[in-house]
């Protein structure tokens, strides 16, 4: 791969090839593909969906909001830094083409922002409950109407393939949704592959997937704009990563580690004192001693301690990308930038506390629960509904339900796969709590 080609500044629809040289840098391409995400309305939705705790009603809990914009805050920092090495590395990328080390941190930044935007309600679980809603659920009745591909997506449906086509598809009079960069696009695009075949390599790249069968051709129009690499595994419809998708996974798996780690603190699920532990571990070449003592409160330290701490991971991040890099243009690099971190082993340790006693925590379990009954529901009912109007055999609670579907989801699509596929991006953009309204709505407990 060439970085020429990977900093494409080229959007869906576009006649004529966009220079840097001729950019205005007073309003540059990459920094509009943040704002268009930021002005958006699916990225505002994510202000009340789950980050940790579903349903949280303190004030200090994440959202995927504020996850978001964290992840992009730190991207950005790590794509600066890269791109101040790149160009020193690839003169001819400033001296001839014009790029500045800002526009590699305003990509990294834009993918960042948008990295959980197509994620449902209720965090992971969400994913989980549209799927097994058709693999064991009401859907697999529809099993037989679609294909085998189509069948994979629904049911191992996948929230960064869902991003992708809610920042790409078109509808009518809004061609090319968001309409972001091509570089944008790719970076966002962390697992570059359709859902099958699942997970046949160990490479890092084929992990999940990354775009929908409705969104197959507009993909490759951007990897081949792009010179991404194909995947020798599955030639045509599996390349590998955008180099910059590294830098994405690696600003999400920090502020995650990190950032949550601190929510469970402050819920009091970790022990405070065992928390300044393992922090204190990961920053330790670091932290000023004198500076942390005189901090009074435990909040404080663990704030000090935080910062320092992601400082030392963006650092490591950026060094590793480096060391890596070549391989990382061809195609060699098969793992995430913090499986090769100096600091593993701690990770390793805060994510398996974290995992302990904040996603299994019990208040997170009930909430699940509660949040695989909306989605089956929803889905259940809006299927139905939506499916009998397009057959002209709609009952009148049908056409009730049709009243609160939003008017960009009721126009008919033309197979089964994109009618179902219709829905589940319906109820993936709902927020928790308007998940929750509708679902009290349709079972009459809301009166």
């Amino acid at each position: 791969m060439h970085w020429e080609q990977l900093l494409s500044l080229k959007r869906q629809g576009d006649t004529s090839k966009r220079l840097r040289k001729e950019q205005d840098d007073t309003r540059l391409g990459f920094e509009v593909d943040y704002d268009r995400i930021i002005f958006s309305s699916e990225f505002r939705l994510l202000q009340d969906k789950t980050q940790v705790i579903p349903l949280s009603k303190t004030d200090f809990v994440h959202t995927r909001l504020t996850h978001s914009l964290e992840v992009s805050v730190v991207g950005r920092s790590i794509g600066r830094l890269v791109g101040k090495k790149i160009l020193e590395k690839y003169p001819h990328l400033q001296e001839i083409h014009g790029y500045q080390l800002n526009d590699f941190g305003a990509i990294v930044a834009a993918a960042c922002l948008s990295h959980d935007i197509g994620n449902p309600p209720f965090g992971h679980s969400g994913e989980k409950a549209i799927g097994e809603y058709f693999s064991s659920g009401s859907g697999q009745k529809y099993k037989s109407e679609v294909s085998e591909k189509e069948w994979q997506d629904l049911i191992d449906f996948e929230g960064n393939a869902n991003g992708f086509s809610i920042l790409t598809s078109s509808r009518e009079g809004v061609e090319g949704a968001l309409r972001l960069s091509y570089a944008t696009l790719g970076t966002f695009m962390k697992y570059p592959k359709e859902s099958l075949p699942k997970k046949p390599t160990s490479n890092i790249c084929d992990k999940k997937y990354g775009f929908f069968q409705q969104d197959k051709k507009f993909f490759q129009e951007v990897a081949t704009e792009l010179g991404l690499i194909s995947n020798k595994t599955n030639p045509d419809v599996g390349y590998f990563r955008h180099p910059l998708a590294f830098l994405v996974e690696a600003a999400d798996d920090i502020c995650y580690t990190i950032i949550d780690f601190e929510d469970g603190i402050k819920l009091g699920l970790i022990n405070e004192d065992f928390a300044l532990e393992y922090l204190i571990k990961l920053v330790q070449k670091s932290i000023d001693s004198k500076k942390y003592n005189e901090l009074k409160t435990k909040e404080d330290r663990i704030s000090y301690l935080r910062a320092l701490a992601i400082g030392s991971l963006i650092n490591d991040a950026v060094s590793i990308f480096m060391e890596n890099e070549s391989d990382i243009l061809k195609g060699d690099f098969s793992v995430s930038l913090m499986d090769k971190s100096q600091y593993k082993a701690q990770i390793s340790d805060i994510i398996a506390i974290s995992v302990k006693n904040i996603y299994q925590s019990k208040e997170v379990i009930e909430k699940e629960i509660i949040g695989y009954k909306v989605i089956h529901t929803l889905l259940d009912v809006f299927i139905t509904a939506y499916i009998n109007t397009s057959e002209n055999k709609a009952t009148n609670h049908d056409k009730l339900i049709m009243d609160i579907l939003p008017e960009k989801y009721k126009s008919n699509k033309e197979t089964m796969y994109e009618k179902l596929l219709n829905i589940c991006q319906f109820i993936s953009l709902l927020t928790d709590g308007k998940a929750i309204e509708i679902y009290k709505i349709i079972n009459a407990t809301k009166i």
